[in-house]
């Protein structure tokens, strides 16, 4: 999608503080968009659950405003959402319509931010994806890196089970949605392909790199967070396979050209 084909507005914290509800529906106003790709999101996981009221403003209610302005003004809305919204207790590949259980404050706000896309966009689109991670911004491949450089031994959590997604991937889905013609709105699952740990993740970082970082896997309980994070990750993603006629990548393969990327 290029900037030829569509006129792309990307509005940062300061151009819209989704802290701030009650500015939302002014400036979306002003933009006028045709489609709104929601990302934004409180995702300090472990700090939500003393900023209660500051996840649910920003993965909630901030939310629920944009929802009402697309249905408004009949946009076409895509909302990111997440694997926490599940529980994480059952070792399969979740399908869009197993039971939504939120095990942490951050999974129960985008639950609710969820509701709020379903309640009042007709035109909406959720995707819920898992273990996120990019060239840019924080996220685990560059903080494992940053590690395994400066250290010569890790220890990752083996018993947590998932799929990463590469976000270049995702934002592909995106724009296949929005160019395709065929916008079928309700809920998707979307991660790369495949089923790993966060400790086989470092692993094959490492091997990518041709580190030499010892990695040790420990259990879940050896590393104690404020928030629990669910056991198992896993998404089905045949519903966004067939619907969109996308092809989903293996990660390891996405994992490759990241790394790949961090180079140049």
């Amino acid at each position: 999608m290029s900037n030829k084909e569509y006129d792309l507005v990307f509005l940062d914290r300061a151009e819209l503080d989704l802290s701030k509800p009650e500015d939302i529906e002014q400036i979306l106003s002003q933009q006028k968009p045709d489609y709104i790709i929601h990302s934004g999101a409180y995702t300090a996981v472990d700090l939500a659950e003393t900023e209660l009221e500051l996840a649910n403003t920003v993965n909630h209610l901030a939310t629920l405003e944009i929802a009402k302005y697309a249905e408004k003004n009949a946009v076409k809305l895509i909302y990111i959402s997440t694997d926490y919204v599940f529980p994480g207790n059952v070792d399969m590949a979740l399908e869009e319509d197993f039971p939504t259980d939120p095990i942490n404050v951050y999974g129960e706000t985008k639950r609710k931010g969820e509701l709020a896309v379903l309640q009042h966009g007709e035109n909406g689109i959720i995707i819920r994806t898992a273990w996120v991670y990019s060239v840019y911004g924080k996220n685990f491949v560059k903080t494992m890196l940053n590690l395994m450089h400066t250290r010569d031994e890790i220890n990752v959590v083996s018993d947590q089970i998932g799929t990463p997604t590469y976000a270049y991937d995702l934002a592909i889905l995106i724009k296949q949605i929005v160019k395709g013609g065929n916008w079928v709105p309700g809920i998707y699952h979307y991660s790369n392909e495949g089923r790993i740990s966060w400790y086989d993740f470092s692993v094959a970082i490492r091997d990518l790199e041709n580190l030499s970082c010892k990695i040790n896997p420990i259990a879940s309980s050896a590393f104690p967070t404020a928030a629990k994070r669910p056991r198992f990750s896993l998404l089905s993603k045949e519903k966004v396979k067939r619907v969109f006629r996308v092809k989903v990548p293996g990660w390891k393969d996405s994992l490759r050209v990241m790394l790949d990327k961090l180079k140049h």
